[in-house]
């Protein structure tokens, strides 16, 4: 797995001096999942690919050094962690609504000494309320429709930032269905950039939304209006 990693980081042009801690990350992650349900993907070097490098690949798409990003949906700490522990300047909130996900990736920071990271547990509609629009990046590689995704995190991001959502290349449609929400959240479609992972044949695409203006105060609505009637 290390190889692996090394590799592909190689690949990506990033710094390999992370990989360590990634491997560390892998370990607790599949220990953990073995008592609680984090991810499907339970072989070493799916993990590392298809988690940590998938992850990484925003380094190489975006500049996140020295920003404060909050991760939406963070799961199991994706992308999240792996970009903190490959860009430890970034100033990163992981935000999660499961407290037992978070609890987690609190002992995650503890084990590897990482600092200036937030293991918040609340659902993103209601952390907006005391965070508005105080990120200069929100990411997301949760698998909820873009429409919803852009009211939980185009709310959290200053105007001039941006949300990066990562999506599957046939995400086309989900985009065109979103740009009327994208509008009224205060957002434009700036561009969208297909990558490959490492070390597999998996494509996958990164949509980039500036956040152009603010958001009106009554977004986010509450997550059962959200749901039920998409912007």
């Amino acid at each position: 797995m290390e190889a692996l990693l090394r590799k592909g980081l190689a690949q990506l042009g990033l710094d390999e001096s992370g990989a360590p801690s990634l491997l560390r990350y892998g370990e607790l992650l599949l220990e953990k999942n073995k008592v609680m349900n984090l991810t499907a993907i339970t072989e070493p070097q799916d993990v590392a690919t298809l988690h940590f490098l998938d992850s990484a690949a925003l380094l190489t798409l975006a500049d996140l050094k020295g920003k404060s990003v909050v991760d939406v949906g963070t799961g199991a700490g994706l992308p999240g962690m792996p970009l903190k522990i490959l860009e430890p300047s970034i100033r990163m909130t992981l935000l999660d609504s499961l407290g037992k996900r978070i609890t987690f990736l609190q002992e995650v920071c503890d084990d590897l000494g990482l600092t200036d990271v937030q293991c918040i547990h609340a659902r993103a509609e209601e952390f907006a309320a005391d965070h508005r629009q105080s990120f200069d990046f929100a990411v997301s590689r949760a698998v909820a429709n873009l429409s919803v995704l852009c009211e939980l995190c185009l709310p959290l991001v200053k105007v001039g930032g941006a949300f990066l959502s990562m999506k599957s290349v046939e995400s086309g449609g989900e985009l065109e269905q979103a740009k009327k929400a994208i509008g009224i959240l205060g957002g434009r479609v700036e561009r969208t950039a297909d990558y490959s992972i490492p070390g597999t044949d998996v494509t996958h695409r990164v949509i980039f939304i500036k956040k152009i203006a603010e958001t009106p105060k009554k977004y986010p609505r509450p997550f059962a209006k959200i749901k039920k009637n998409p912007l």
